[in-house]
């Protein structure tokens, strides 16, 4: 039995990691659980999954918490590292949103401790120094998002110099063929309403924006040592094909499967086994249709962005990531219009300056600054 701890567990990928491991009770427990703020859900699975150690974020909430459980209740990004380190967990599922994912995740590797990883910010941010310490360590970074998962199992038993390329997919989100002056001042629920995955917020809009791609891309360098120019993104609206690779000699692997982030957490889960489950099942004869188009660089340049970032290296990601997070938080809050997401971002690359991304500390500090140079413009605006 793999025994696991959990990194933001009533978000939507917590929420349905638990719901993998209620259904194989015999092959996975979990020994710790962390969230921000939510005493009520944390108290129904520490009522339902028995965790040895939890944490709240916000000192407040765990203080309340603490008041209607015996567990041990731990509090801050203290509290949080030590549920990514608890010497019982084999493994540790990172679905907290942000870059407060980087530390307890970095912890975590260094203590040995395999990774789910379903944070974009660690390696879009973090990207070197993470994977110098997994490969140091010799630990199993599996990642949790349906595209590189695909990627992954793609790539399973495969010979690495033979990648031609790897093609990412994404649906185009909901204002996919408008132009940016349709949709420049939408609504939050209008930018909410993804056409065909249910996540949470965040994530939400930055897959309308096609920065989520964007980070993603970033990801798969890090990943799997690729170069930009060996990584494509095209917009595939079904979603159903998660993402391919291209091999040296034309053939395309793809890896298949319906709207269910449950299937790739599974796998993260049960690596190197596949166990069965009761998830829906796809049904091509049903779902018959797959049309794929070129990204639309223009009206949606946060993709753009993130090629331009990684091209350039260091420092650069981070600033840009937190730009991203601050600016899309304002619009979510009703602060900023939505076409002003890709503008604030844009103002922040063009005022970083740069530095070589060798420590989390240099990364964080730099994330810092970033953060405060987006809050500043915001307040301008």
């Amino acid at each position: 039995m793999k025994k696991i701890s959990i990194l933001g567990s009533t978000g939507s990928i917590g929420t349905q990691t638990l719901d993998v491991v209620k259904g194989h009770s015999k092959e996975f427990e979990v020994v710790g659980l962390a969230a921000f703020n939510e005493v009520d859900k944390m108290l129904e699975q520490i009522k339902e999954f028995k965790p040895e150690k939890v944490c709240l974020f916000e000192e407040k909430a765990a203080e309340e918490l603490r008041k209607k459980t015996e567990i041990d209740v731990v509090s801050g990004i203290k509290g949080l590292e030590e549920i990514a380190v608890m010497d019982s967990a084999e493994q540790v599922i990172v679905s907290v949103v942000g870059a407060i994912g980087i530390k307890p995740t970095m912890k975590a590797i260094k203590k040995g401790k395999n990774i789910g990883l379903a944070n974009k910010e660690t390696l879009v941010s973090a990207g070197e120094p993470i994977m110098k310490k997994v490969k140091k360590q010799g630990i199993v970074l599996m990642p949790i998002d349906s595209e590189h998962s695909a990627i992954f199992q793609c790539l399973n038993g495969e010979e690495r110099e033979k990648v031609n390329k790897v093609i990412i997919t994404c649906s185009g989100g909901p204002f996919r063929g408008k132009k940016i002056t349709d949709f420049y001042n939408s609504t939050p629920e209008q930018a909410l309403g993804h056409p065909t995955w249910s996540m949470g917020a965040k994530i939400t809009i930055d897959s309308s924006t096609l920065m989520n791609k964007g980070l993603e891309v970033l990801e798969a360098k890090w990943l799997y040592g690729l170069k930009l120019e060996e990584i494509e993104v095209i917009v595939h609206p079904q979603s159903l094909i998660h993402s391919m690779v291209e091999f040296v000699d034309g053939s395309i692997m793809a890896q298949v499967g319906t709207h269910d982030m449950r299937t790739p957490i599974q796998y993260a889960l049960s690596y190197p086994k596949r166990v069965s489950n009761e998830f829906p099942k796809l049904n091509l004869i049903e779902n018959n249709k797959l049309t794929f188009e070129k990204p639309d660089y223009e009206n949606f340049p946060c993709l753009k962005y993130a090629f331009e970032a990684g091209k350039k290296g260091g420092t650069l990601p981070a600033a840009m990531n937190a730009a991203n997070e601050i600016a899309v938080h304002a619009f979510l809050d009703k602060k900023i219009k939505y076409g002003q997401i890709p503008e604030i971002i844009k103002k922040v690359m063009d005022g970083h300056k740069n530095r070589k991304a060798d420590s989390i500390e240099t990364v964080l500090e730099e994330d810092k600054k970033a953060r405060e140079k987006t809050k500043k413009i915001i307040e301008e605006q």
